[in-house]
């Protein structure tokens, strides 16, 4: 069964909007109000109010999320945050801010939930007897090197922690401050436990600008991996996610640039509109290119069963039709020439063990 798109509301004139990617606040699925402005009959014009990001700490009891999902690779993940400032109005995380009552639409870029005491929760999971290693996936819901982590700065005391313990982790990002994490990363990185995913939709900036409103230019992202890449750490470029029309025929451009730049391996994603990021993509388009909505929605649809979005495993990342195994081709096509290696290595998971604390007897080798 697939969930039913309702109608976005209309925009809230009294709220300025600044380098947003939604426009609108659409309640969602699990709400069962709905809530829409109506003219009071008074002609008074209200003064317009800055939309600012507001961040509420959240004191989880664990830190670890598990999954058993049969087309993703790990099984165990860390997210810092709830919700994204990025922005990125293709977000297949936006749905998850429903679980909180707040709107997947504006509410998921601007209310942001921080998790600060994720790197005291993380060495607790760690010491427990029962836990066994396996690589933890950082940022796979929403970025933890979004705008607000230059001020909170978790990240910095999760890489303590993983170091510390010999822990592996992977990381998804397309924010600069993981420079920041360069050196805690570099650590990790010269024992085999790290692997960095830099994301870039697009090398247009004016597209980027619109459709990622506070996430990194992609010049900057190039940046970003030509640096990691220096200090030692494996970098894989995900051309993620792939839009038809708007971004496929930038595949074989995207891998050429971030190949240059120093990254090692490659992954596509084609675009997922799960649940509520259907109709907001779809006014996105509207606003900023109408000219090619139906063009890119038709795509879409041909590539996702006749529909906006499929939800199946094995189907959701890679979608399906004459046009979705073209684009795989040209991708492993580039992929090949440009001589990105196939797979990743597998990160050492055998060091794992607590850290030596004060009066532990120094091993002999």
């Amino acid at each position: 069964m697939f969930y039913h798109v309702p109608m976005l509301p209309p925009r809230n004139p009294d709220l300025r909007l600044k380098a947003r990617g939604a426009d609108t606040r659409p309640e969602g699925r699990f709400e069962r109000l709905t809530h829409r402005r109506e003219d009071d009959g008074w002609d008074i014009p209200e003064d317009q109010t800055l939309l600012r990001t507001e961040v509420t700490i959240e004191e989880p009891r664990s830190i670890l999320t598990r999954n058993s999902s049969p087309d993703i690779s790990f099984d165990r993940s860390i997210n810092p945050y709830r919700g994204c400032e990025h922005g990125c109005i293709y977000c297949y995380a936006r749905p998850s801010h429903a679980w909180l009552g707040l709107s997947p639409g504006l509410d998921f870029e601007t209310k942001i939930t921080a998790k600060p005491q994720a790197a005291a929760l993380l060495a607790r999971e760690l010491a427990r007897p029962r836990y066994k290693p396996a690589p933890i996936a950082l940022g796979t819901n929403t970025d933890p090197y979004q705008p607000v982590e230059a001020q909170l700065a978790i990240m910095p005391g999760l890489l303590r922690v993983l170091r510390d313990w010999n822990h592996p982790a992977t990381l998804i990002t397309r924010g600069a401050t993981v420079l920041r994490d360069i050196d805690l990363w570099a650590e990790l990185a010269a024992r085999d436990q790290a692997a960095v995913g830099v994301s870039i939709t697009t090398l247009d900036p004016d597209l980027a600008r619109v459709m990622e409103p506070r996430a990194p230019t992609p010049a900057t992202r190039l940046r970003m991996i030509r640096e990691l890449s220096r200090a030692g750490i494996p970098v894989r470029i995900m051309v993620a996610p792939v839009i038809p029309v708007l971004t496929e025929p930038e595949i074989e451009a995207i891998l050429t640039a971030a190949r240059e730049a120093g990254a090692s391996t490659a992954s596509m994603i084609a675009l997922r509109l799960p649940h509520e990021v259907a109709p907001l993509f779809r006014d996105w388009l509207e606003r900023h290119r109408p000219g090619m909505a139906a063009h890119v929605m038709n795509r879409v649809q041909a590539m996702r069963g006749g529909r906006d979005n499929d939800p199946r495993f094995g189907h959701r990342f890679k979608g399906e039709g004459v046009e979705a195994d073209l684009a795989r081709q040209r991708f492993r096509l580039a992929r090949r020439r440009l001589g990105y290696r196939e797979g990743s290595p597998p990160l050492d998971c055998s060091r794992f063990g607590p850290p030596p604390r004060a009066g532990d007897q120094l091993s002999l080798f």
